[in-house]
């Protein structure tokens, strides 16, 4: 599935997508904004990209923004807009991140304690070992797996420069992790290995992606994963 950035477009039942523009090392990508309904009609607006009128709009005509969630400590750049245009959501973000941005007011920290508005919606999975300290979660309505950097779906950037860091780290026109976060990112692998089993094992149909195109029903998301970790879900991994 395409995503056209500045169109929020539904994905699943209960689940919106957007993406915005992004540079990284120097590439224009872009990155995925995920809107998601809770019990009682509130939203949940996952890695929020810029806030403009027109996003802004549509996203009201969903609902009332209740949380803004920040997947790991580097999808938060927009965070502070939203929080000052939504000043009653709830700010979940992960360790480190009010040292990282003490301009925001973090209300609840990833894993800290179970969050009861979203309990019975949502499953959070922290990827233990993983040094971006992401976040997954499951939207259970609509069967979504909600990741960041744990995998990318760029297909084939037409820039030369983006084609070409794309195909040397190993994400060109295929879902895969970058090799750069494969050689950096994992401080404790063995717990890494822990949790990228638990997220292989657990029922999803829908993939969504921080960089690229969402995997649909049908599409091979958890599959798409699988092989993206097979260097680390192998007991004994080259």
């Amino acid at each position: 599935m395409a995503l056209e950035p500045g169109t929020l477009v539904e994905f699943g039942d209960g689940v919106w997508l957007d993406t915005g523009p992004v540079r990284i090392v120097g590439m224009q990508l872009t990155s995925t904004m995920t809107v998601l309904r809770l019990p009682g009609g509130g939203l949940l607006v996952h890695s929020p990209v810029a806030l403009t009128p027109v996003r802004r709009a549509a996203v009201d005509a969903l609902g009332p923004v209740a949380h803004l969630y920040a997947p790991n400590l580097f999808h938060h750049r927009w965070l502070g807009a939203w929080a000052a245009a939504y000043p009653a959501a709830r700010l979940h973000a992960p360790p480190g991140l009010a040292r990282k941005r003490p301009d925001l007011r973090v209300d609840r920290v990833h894993g800290a304690a179970v969050e009861p508005a979203f309990a019975s919606a949502l499953d959070e999975i922290p990827i233990e070992g993983f040094r971006l300290r992401e976040t997954a979660l499951i939207h259970r309505a609509s069967s979504t797996l909600v990741v960041a950097d744990l995998l990318h779906n760029v297909g084939r950037p037409a820039h030369p420069w983006a084609a070409l860091y794309t195909r040397l780290m190993g994400f060109y026109d295929r879902p895969a992790l970058s090799r750069v976060i494969r050689w950096t990112g994992f401080d404790d692998r063995p717990a890494a290995r822990r949790c990228l089993r638990d997220l292989v094992g657990r029922p999803f149909e829908r993939l969504v992606v921080g960089h690229g195109a969402p995997l649909g029903p049908g599409e091979g998301g958890r599959a798409a994963l699988a092989r993206a970790y097979e260097w680390l879900l192998d007991p004994t991994p080259a």
